[in-house]
């Protein structure tokens, strides 16, 4: 699909057979429900009941306080704010996705507290993996180097090459198919928005599945930007390497924040395209090609945030601090 799209302040993430999308203030989730018949037939029938939506308002505490909007901090704040609430949608989806249905206001979402422990397993987890597996592994052969440069660029290869591995393997699952391809109904619905055009399945289907300002490119971009941050480090005890690579994961993300940021900002340029063709190739293993069913779930969660945002005409103040990822 041709011509000059519009970077619109909307995002989102796909959840169990469904999608959530969120703008300025407002977020939702739509989720295709199962008919009785499929829950008792099998718990792996593709869902062919209503759609369920449920819309949200938010406050993002980048509006809420300027020190939070400095360059660098401002990605991490958002980064954080879009995993709570991705992590939100997540399980509203899987009550209903689930056949459990739709709990009682205040009863179907998560506790704080227990949103707190979710966040945190999550970011151990990707810590863990992504940064110190890495450098532990390449610290056992660091006498073999013998050169700082050396070790960084060895380190660097390895985490590119666990991430790299960590979405193969993903992608081969069967379970999650079908949330790959509520994935790419999501860019695909966000891309038709963006250039203006109509929301419905048909219009939607005809843009592509990728999109600049993905989480998958994001992270990518992640671990290229580690190998510059931590170079200058050089080779200290084991123990200071690990430090370093747990303090040094908040700077990496608000640096890959900006960069995929002004990407997404100039997209229509060639030099942008060229940078980003590795991290768009990416996405072709977090992403596939979905259904009308699955395009008009997206919409769904779409047409429910723009129907709050557009009905109280949002001004300049409401963008302030705004920061949305695809």
């Amino acid at each position: 699909m041709s011509g000059r799209a519009r970077d619109a302040p909307v995002g989102g993430q796909a959840v169990l057979e469904g999608v959530m999308m969120r703008g300025v203030r407002t977020w939702s989730v739509a989720v295709r429900s199962p008919t009785a018949a499929q829950l008792e037939q099998h718990e792996r029938a593709v869902p062919q009941g209503e759609i369920a939506v449920r819309t949200f308002p938010f406050s993002s505490a980048l509006r809420r306080h300027r020190l939070l909007r400095l360059p660098l901090v401002r990605g991490v704040v958002a980064l954080c704010g879009s995993l709570a609430i991705g992590l939100r949608a997540l399980n509203i989806s899987a009550n209903v996705a689930l056949g459990t249905g739709e709990a009682r206001e205040g009863e179907e979402a998560l506790g704080g507290a227990t949103w707190a422990i979710a966040l945190v397993v999550s970011l151990v987890f990707a810590v863990g993996l992504f940064f110190v597996v890495p450098v532990g592994l390449v610290s056992l052969i660091k006498s073999q180097l013998h050169s700082a440069t050396l070790f960084w660029l060895v380190e660097g290869v390895v985490r590119t090459a666990i991430f790299l591995g960590y979405l193969v393997l993903l992608s081969r699952l069967r379970d999650l198919r079908r949330v790959f391809e509520y994935h790419g109904a999501e860019h695909k619905t966000i891309a038709c928005y963006e250039a203006g055009r109509e929301l419905t399945p048909e219009n939607a289907a005809g843009f592509s599945r990728l999109h600049p300002r993905c989480g998958t490119s994001f992270l990518l971009i992640v671990m290229i930007v580690a190998i510059f941050v931590f170079a200058p480090i050089g080779l200290p005890a084991w123990y200071w390497l690990l430090v370093t690579r747990v303090l040094g994961v908040p700077l990496i993300a608000g640096i890959s924040f900006e960069i995929i940021k002004l990407a997404a900002r100039h997209r229509d340029r060639a030099w942008v395209r060229a940078a980003m063709a590795p991290g768009m190739a990416l996405q072709r293993l977090t992403t596939r090609e979905p259904d009308q069913r699955q395009l008009a779930v997206a919409i769904a969660a779409l047409r429910a945030v723009l129907d709050v945002e557009e009905r109280d005409a949002l001004t300049g103040a409401d963008l302030v601090g705004l920061e949305v990822v695809a």
